[in-house]
């Protein structure tokens, strides 16, 4: 039986793909790993004619080729995705390929050709997602850059509610306007798009907002209240994602507030403490639930009001994607060396809003390396 893998679709849009090749086109493309006469493999990649001379500087393959290279005795389609799903077929056919495994992200059209062509597919769930998971030192490096991109756009908006005037009514101005949820987002995507970045909408949830700990926030920020800033920008180049969040105050800290920032703090502090390769996620969310029970808080939903509780897990792997396997939360599995997670505890009460404070970090055998280096205190000044 001569068996082969197969990955395809858009590699702009398959980040599966996209990582496999580290390379970005918007065409149709598909990546064969073949075996070879010596026992070995080899990476074959199919992509549009006019990325070929690119494709063979830059893309992670052994051999570049255009559809038309193995065009069946019907010839092509002249839609781009039918034809590459036929040449992909025809490829396989002639290696004398018999059995094909594919990842969960083939689209469909490949596998019709694909099993048209009297070739076995087989689904493999699991392929490639420990590898994903496994970050590389080129990976590293863009996510240590990401952040780094995301902490200044971070320190861009706490400080700026930090430094707005209260007006007498207790609502925020800046620059003579007043201060909103909507304009502070602004003022983060324009700082972001200047650094090479494409942000979905940031949270900036003012007060009892914060209750909800993923309502994006509107309307006018208020001096005493707490602003949970959560940003999660995307490197237009590199595809890979920063993760961060902070939350602060203007003027005086609430009592309540304090004691829910300090607890939390000390939450992230342990859940980082216990991330290490071979421990598992759930572990470091038990830690996480640990150090809040300290202070006094637990697991739930926001229901009873003033009444502080943790409503999400620790935090989750990002990379290609912000939110990408593991969990750092019930059920999480075990860690690998590479993993790259964001470690973000938090509590939430109905009537005073939200605390949340998040790093990123990037697991090692004995510990984990933090990309962050922002202070995680209220106080912006």
């Amino acid at each position: 039986m001569q068996t082969a893998s197969v990955m395809a679709g858009i590699p702009a849009t398959n980040l599966s793909l996209f990582r496999a090749i580290r390379f970005k086109v918007g065409d149709p493309a598909a990546l064969l790993t073949l075996p070879t006469a010596g026992g070995g493999t080899e990476r074959l990649l199919v992509i549009r004619d006019i990325e070929m001379e690119r494709a063979k500087r830059h893309a992670r393959a052994d051999r570049v080729h255009c559809p038309a290279d193995f065009e069946p005795a019907g010839g092509l389609s002249g839609d781009r995705e039918t034809a590459t799903a036929q040449s992909v077929a025809q490829c396989l056919v002639s290696r004398g390929i018999t059995h094909v495994r594919a990842d969960r992200s083939l689209p469909l059209i490949f596998a019709h050709f694909i099993g048209k062509a009297g070739i076995a597919l087989e689904c493999d769930t699991e392929m490639g997602v420990l590898e994903r998971r496994a970050k590389d030192a080129q990976e590293l490096d863009w996510l240590r850059e990401a952040q780094r991109a995301t902490e200044g756009a971070m320190q861009l908006g706490c400080e700026t509610v930090a430094r707005a005037r209260a007006a007498a009514d207790g609502t925020l101005v800046h620059d003579g306007a007043p201060l909103t949820a909507e304009r502070l987002r602004t003022m983060i995507d324009v700082h972001l798009l200047g650094q090479g970045y494409e942000n979905p909408e940031s949270i900036v949830a003012c007060g009892a907002q914060g209750a909800d700990c993923h309502d994006h926030g509107h309307g006018i920020l208020r001096t005493g209240e707490p602003v949970i800033v959560d940003i999660f920008p995307r490197n237009r180049k590199t595809l890979y994602n920063g993760d961060m969040t902070r939350t602060v105050v203007h003027g005086a800290v609430p009592p309540e507030v304090a004691r829910m920032h300090a607890a939390v703090v000390d939450a992230k502090r342990d859940a980082i403490r216990a991330i290490r390769a071979g421990v598992t996620g759930q572990s470091v969310h038990e830690a996480t639930l640990g150090g809040l029970a300290r202070h006094g808080y637990r697991a739930g939903q926001p229901a009873e009001p003033r009444v502080a509780v943790i409503s999400h897990g620790t935090g989750h792997g990002i990379g290609l994607e912000v939110h990408e396997p593991p969990l750092l939360a019930m059920k999480g599995p075990a860690l690998v060396v590479g993993d790259v997670l964001t470690v973000e505890p938090g509590l939430y009460a109905l009537g005073i809003g939200g605390i949340r404070v998040e790093d990123m970090v990037a697991v090692t055998q004995d510990g984990c390396e933090n990309f962050n280096t922002l202070q995680e205190g209220l106080d912006w000044k």
